[in-house]
């Protein structure tokens, strides 16, 4: 590798957050031969308080354990070592000679303070395990878990009809038979529900065999249950069955419910049918075609999966924010629908619910926060995988990332970005990738391209290719794009594998499709955003990714900014539209505004298109508004609206009573971007007067609506009928005063 430690040095001195304090080593072999570099750094570290930076995560574990046998050394509790990969990531590649911008970048990051740390979600299992599948494979594969978990075994078939295989005599676990009709939960709280309608109970069942030798039809066999399609109803097996009584014709089709911690699924067909299962079920599909490695990998899982954990909570939810529900009115579904766990559910129709209810379930509660009016979102924390993908379509920033959350996230990216800039780097890419597949492809990659003296072709990562390691590649959206692209760098690319749910994809798809709209917009040329596909499995594959790579740069902004993230998901954006409004390349020359496409969960910016010849200003949509794009006005009859608010949920559309609202897509320019937050009158009328004190109320429209819909009805004739002409005070001052009070009938 070339490491100009000078000009690292450099980059990193001028880099807010980084240091280039003690960067004065270069090791050509640091993973072994020059080990005793690493304990002298120790020491010297342990001494001073300082972190400790490793450039080599091969051999962190052998970094790890030198440590603790170092005398001197502090204990990584006290003084945390930092691990950062600059070999493949940007060494090992044909740009090695020109990845000095890059190497400072992954260094200055590195130094970076952890996250914040975050709320956890809590599991507990006794390893109660249900194993479901034919007798001889859910025996077999019960076997293995028997000394370690409480197996019970689920023998599933048609009802009426005996299972494949054979039970053994011993009763070493509880044996049901049945069809499973439901299973839900996670870890530590799986509901089973199966029917059983065999005549044979296999928990009376002694297996004596008795019934099998006495059966004339052979209509019994070794799984003990009767197939009554050969039965020809001879009750010999009841006969001889009577003192154990497991055999009943009579009985009626049970339904049984039982509840487990564990759940290990041999069946053809999965229960569940997401993409990504609830943890604690595993799935192994039975049959000619069976890998045994697979069941070998369940069951070792299986095996560590008796007592207490913790994952991380992965997501925040603001309600306030959440433009999903008003009144039992469904607007913004697009949480809901990317979901690959089924995590995220509707809570629309909960009207009355207190906020911040609670449940018990197995001795745990789960948190439901209701949204306003009765409804929102519900996110079950136990069943969420930390994909993140909910809060990158989100457009209003109810739900956010917390694993890491924005703030940090941004201030990591930013920082790779300015030591890459300090360094002398153009063209900068960020690529953001999985720690686990991503980094595997990445690195493979790399270890290809440092082949290239035995005849590979491959080049590796790009000099200005910055990888970036996600939890999920889905976790991150167009507020984190945009602003990375509006402190300096090119573009952004998304990394994916045969990790990612097919929602996944079709989702970073359409948001990136609505960042380059607004960044077309604005004026700047070239491909900003896309997605890169990775298969290392085959050489071919790795050829492809390789050359996905070789892409020209997109145009930037001339100064970077400096702007933070913020928390929230809207004020990020502003941040990064104005940035990018101000650095246009042709500034005087932008159009009044930018079309922007509709994903499947909706543009995030746009306008709302009234028919004025509809609209009464009953304001509805005012009410139904969750972001304040919407406001009346307390002197005179309008409908005002601020563009910047709009999240386009489309709750104003399905409130109004009239259907005069269109929602309008769209990046408004106008003014310098400066229209778009000043608020602005989207239909006004003239009010109605009191015919009584002359206060205006109501507008003229609304009120010739009513008139002329309560003209026929008998309640509203005469006195009644002139009494909706007036204010609500003037209203009851007129029924009980005047000769010709109006009795008001029932109205049934």
């Amino acid at each position: 590798m070339t490491l100009d430690l000078p000009a690292i040095s450099r980059a990193l001195s001028k880099t807010p957050g980084a240091s280039s304090d003690g960067l004065n080593q270069g090791h050509s072999l640091l993973c072994r031969r020059e080990a005793p570099s690493f304990q002298r750094e120790a020491k010297a570290t342990g001494a001073s308080g300082d972190e400790l930076l490793v450039a080599c995560t091969q051999e962190s574990r052998l970094f790890l354990a030198l440590n603790e046998q170092t005398e001197g050394a502090a204990s990584v509790a006290e003084r945390p070592i930092h691990f950062v990969n600059i070999r493949e990531t940007a060494g090992w590649s044909r740009d090695g000679a020109l990845a000095t911008p890059k190497i400072a970048a992954l260094i200055a990051a590195a130094q970076l303070p952890a996250p914040a740390p975050v709320t956890t979600v809590s599991y507990r299992s006794q390893g109660r395990t249900l194993v479901i599948g034919d007798a001889a494979s859910a025996h077999a594969a019960a076997a293995l878990l028997a000394d370690k978990l409480d197996v019970s075994l689920l023998v599933e078939g048609r009802a009426g009809q005996r299972q494949p295989g054979a039970l053994p005599q011993a009763r070493d676990q509880a044996v049901f038979a049945g069809t499973l009709v439901e299973l839900k939960g996670w870890l530590g709280q799986f509901d089973a529900r199966w029917s059983s309608g065999n005549p044979i109970d296999l928990d009376l069942c002694t297996r004596c065999n008795a019934c099998v030798d006495a059966c004339p039809e052979g209509a019994i066999d070794f799984s003990y249950q009767v197939d009554l399609a050969l039965c020809k109803s001879h009750r010999d097996c009841v006969r001889v069955c009577e003192a154990a009584g497991a055999i009943d014709f009579q009985r009626p089709l049970q339904q049984v419910d039982e509840r487990f911690d564990l759940v290990l699924d041999l069946r053809p067909a999965p229960a569940f049918t997401q993409h990504q299962p609830p943890q604690g079920y595993f799935h192994v599909a039975n049959g000619p075609a069976a890998e045994p490695a697979a069941l070998m990998k369940a069951v070792l899982a299986l095996r560590e999966l008796a007592g207490e954990f913790e994952k991380p909570k992965f997501f925040n939810y603001q309600q306030r924010l959440c433009a999903h529900s008003r009144n039992e009115q469904i607007g913004c579904t697009a949480c809901i629908d990317v979901c690959s766990a089924q995590a995220v559910r509707s809570e629309a129709t909960q009207k009355g619910k207190a906020r911040g209810r609670t449940h018990a379930a197995a001795g745990q509660a789960t948190v439901h926060t209701p949204g306003q009016a009765g409804g929102g979102i519900a996110v079950e924390p136990h069943l969420c995988v930390g994909c993140g993908a909910c809060t990158t379509v989100c457009p209003s920033g109810a739900l956010t990332f917390a694993y890491p959350g924005t703030v940090d996230q941004g201030k990591r990216w930013r920082t790779m970005l300015q030591a890459y800039g300090h360094a002398g780097g153009k063209d900068a890419v960020l690529l953001l990738h999985s720690e686990k597949a991503g980094v595997a492809a990445v690195d493979a990659l790399g270890r290809a391209a440092r082949s290239q003296r035995r005849g590979s072709t491959l080049q590796g990562l790009p000099a200005r290719v910055l990888p970036v390691p996600l939890w999920h590649t889905a976790s991150t959206g167009i507020d984190l794009w945009l602003a990375a692209i509006a402190q300096g760098a090119s573009q952004v690319w998304v990394l994916l594998t045969d990790e990612e749910a097919p929602q996944y994809r079709q989702a970073l798809g359409e948001q990136m499709a609505v960042a380059q709209a607004i960044l077309a917009g604005l004026g700047y040329r070239g491909e900003h955003l896309r997605v890169v596909e990775a298969d290392i499995s085959t050489p071919e594959g790795l050829a492809r990714f390789d050359a996905a790579l070789r892409v020209a740069p997109a145009q930037t902004v001339t100064r970077p900014a400096a702007f933070a993230t913020q928390a929230d998901k809207r004020p990020t954006l502003d941040l990064a539209i104005d940035h990018l409004l101000a650095q246009a390349p042709a500034k005087d020359a932008l159009p009044a505004d930018a079309a922007l496409p509709l994903p499947a969960a909706g543009s995030p910016f746009g306008s709302l298109v009234v028919d004025t010849a509809k609209c009464t200003l009953c304001l509805s949509c005012v009410g139904a508004c969750p972001e304040a794009a919407l406001a009346d006005n307390a002197d005179k009859p309008q409908l005002r609206f601020i563009e910047k608010n709009c999240v386009q949920c489309g709750l104003c559309v399905k409130t109004c009573p009239e259907d005069a609202i269109t929602l309008q897509p769209r990046l408004w320019l106008a003014d310098s971007g400066k229209a778009r937050k000043a608020t602005r009158v989207l239909h006004e009328a003239q009010p109605f007067q009191c015919i009584r004190c002359s206060k205006p109320f109501g507008t003229l429209r609304a009120i010739e609506n009513m008139l002329e819909k309560l003209a026929g009805h008998a309640a509203f004739q005469g006195r009644a009928a002139e009494r909706l002409k007036m204010c609500s005070d003037c209203r009851v001052v007129d029924m009980y005063s005047g000769d010709d009070e109006v009795r008001i009938q029932d109205i049934r």
